[in-house]
């Protein structure tokens, strides 16, 4: 009896001896199954339409600072000691939003004249969306001619049965400050300045601008309202989405009118004496000069606008270009007992703002030339991961740090990709698992996230002990 026990016993260990060897046998061929594949594996699937539409949704709530148009510089920098006179100021790079420098940018100060800026970008809006061409000849109504305009307005002096284009109506507005013009405009898009009104409000509203709000589209009511900051904003948005503004309109160093073309019928060039006042039809020729004093006196300058109440002191939206780079300022409530110094404050603090920035920082853009990155991945549900840019292209503000120039500065400007050496288990679609640094001398000038392009589940255990070995194995042989 005990022999039959002993037999029964070796025969079952041999048993399960023979099963574990076939188990260590199934699972090293397993493993070695599985190597092999993941050795012919160089990439991930292709997405699919729902995964690429998710993924998409997914960056935009995930990284909503990418979609905010005004932020902060990504790094540190010394705080300007600058000489602003101008009771609030602001100064932004436009391809990015990145504030360089601001004095009390939230204060509500009235835009006065830069008020127009919003009216000629509801007009733009009309030409673009083909209402309205700049050839086209626009009716004047009473509410538009010069003689009906409020004491002390800027004009363009529109007057009865004069033909004038929106073309001509939109250098009157941009070089003259014409409040005619604004009015022409208002009654030309909507019919009437309350309809127009609300056309410009819209359009405040719809990039977020909290502060700002109008009630008449010259910029002559102390009711209009908005900050330095988001007067920048909105600048920036106008000239980014209609930069042919700039050489058209803008920077037009002069403007004369009416010429003889825009006369009524009958009607000749003829001086006019307008010391009792303004009479309605207005045959006289005049040229004014464009209102930005920093025209053709600062490098680069080609706009913006001007304004001026005495509810809000003398106001400036100035922008320059050298070479790629243009920046952007506000500066609000300057000072001046009349019109020279206050043309003078707004020159100094324009030359201010802009030498300084032009001094110390400089664009670069980059256009990832690769957007996937692709990465092993253990005890998952597929053995590669796709890591993408949260983003894949920008412009950056380089502080200058290094070089004689700041043509060899930029030279300092790298590029570095962050990449794990695997992933390993449950991976979330839209996870960051890398980034790239894009940065010069010490700044980082930006840190894009390598993101997930799915999700994966993970393993069970045979996966996971099969992986573990096939994860050290694979990175010891890498390193």
């Amino acid at each position: 009896m005990s022999e039959n026990n002993d037999s029964k016993r070796i025969r079952l260990w041999h048993a399960l001896v023979a099963a574990a060897a076939l188990l260590i046998i199934s699972f090293f061929t397993f493993t070695a199954v599985r190597a092999v594949n993941f050795k012919k594996t160089t990439n991930a699937r292709k997405l699919s339409a729902q995964e690429m539409s998710s993924l998409g949704n997914l960056l935009i709530n995930q990284y909503p600072q990418k979609y905010q148009y005004l932020k902060s510089l990504p790094y540190n920098i010394a705080k300007p000691q600058l000489d602003v006179w101008a009771k609030s100021a602001i100064l932004i790079d436009v391809s990015n939003g990145n504030v360089l420098y601001e004095k009390n940018a939230d204060t509500i100060i009235p835009p006065a004249s830069m008020t127009k800026l919003f009216a000629m970008y509801v007009v733009e809006e009309e030409v673009e969306a083909g209402r309205l061409s700049y050839d086209q000849v626009i009716p004047l109504p009473p509410e538009s001619w010069a003689c009906n305009m409020p004491p002390h307005s800027s004009l363009m002096f529109l007057g009865k049965g004069q033909r004038v284009t929106l073309e001509e109506l939109l250098l009157g507005l941009s070089i003259c400050s014409g409040n005619d013009a604004a009015y022409a405009l208002a009654y030309t898009v909507c019919g009437s300045m309350d309809e127009f009104v609300e056309r410009m409000n819209r359009a405040a509203s719809e990039l977020g601008l909290e502060n700002t709000h109008f009630v008449e589209s010259s910029g002559y009511s102390e009711l209009n309202q908005t900050t330095a900051r988001e007067m920048a904003e909105f600048a920036a948005s106008y000239l980014l989405r209609f930069p042919s503004s700039l050489h058209r309109f803008h920077s037009v160093l002069s403007f004369t009118y009416p010429k003889a073309k825009n006369l009524a019928p009958g009607d000749k060039l003829a001086a006019q004496d307008f010391s009792q006042g303004l009479p309605q039809k207005i045959t006289m020729s005049i040229t004014q000069e464009n209102t930005n004093p920093l025209l053709g006196k600062l490098e680069g300058c080609d706009g913006l606008k001007t304004g001026y109440i005495d509810e809000s002191g003398y106001n400036l939206a100035l922008t320059a270009v050298r070479g790629e780079t243009r920046f952007l300022s506000v500066t609000m409530g300057g000072p001046g007992n009349n019109s020279r110094e206050g043309q003078a404050g707004r020159v100094h603090d324009g030359t201010e703002l802009m030498e300084w920035a032009f001094r110390n920082f400089a664009d670069y853009s980059l256009e990832l030339k690769v957007h996937s990155y692709y990465v092993r991945s253990f005890n998952s549900s597929e053995k590669m991961i796709c890591l993408v840019p949260a983003w894949t292209d920008g412009t950056f503000t380089v502080p200058y740090v290094t070089g004689a120039s700041m043509a060899e500065n930029m030279d300092s400007v790298r590029v570095q990709v962050k990449l794990p050496d695997y992933c390993w288990g449950k991976v979330e679609q839209g996870a960051q698992y890398g980034s790239i640094v894009i940065s010069a001398g010490d700044y980082v000038l930006e840190e894009i996230p390598l993101v997930a392009d799915r999700s994966l589940k993970k393993g069970n255990v045979l996966l996971a002990a099969s992986d573990l070995i096939l994860k050290t194995v694979m990175i010891k042989i890498k390193s």
